[in-house]
């Protein structure tokens, strides 16, 4: 997940951490960057899917290249 106010990268486990001092935690639906605490709503399962399928194809396009 990135965040769109400063660009960090992080994963559930850390947006897990940034949230846990909140009493909403469990109940508001919104995720927290772990570097600048900007909340936002989560990311789509789609979009993820797609993120992750780019990065794949630029890794396999990368090893093509160097073959």
């Amino acid at each position: 997940m990135r965040c769109p106010l400063c660009g960090y990268e992080f994963d559930w486990k850390e947006a897990e951490q940034a949230c846990r001092s909140c009493p909403l935690a469990s109940h508001c639906g919104l995720v927290r960057c772990p570097r600048c605490g900007y909340e936002m709503l989560p990311e789509a399962k789609l979009i993820g899917w797609m993120r992750r399928l780019r990065t794949r194809l630029r890794k396999r396009r990368e090893n093509a290249l160097f073959r």
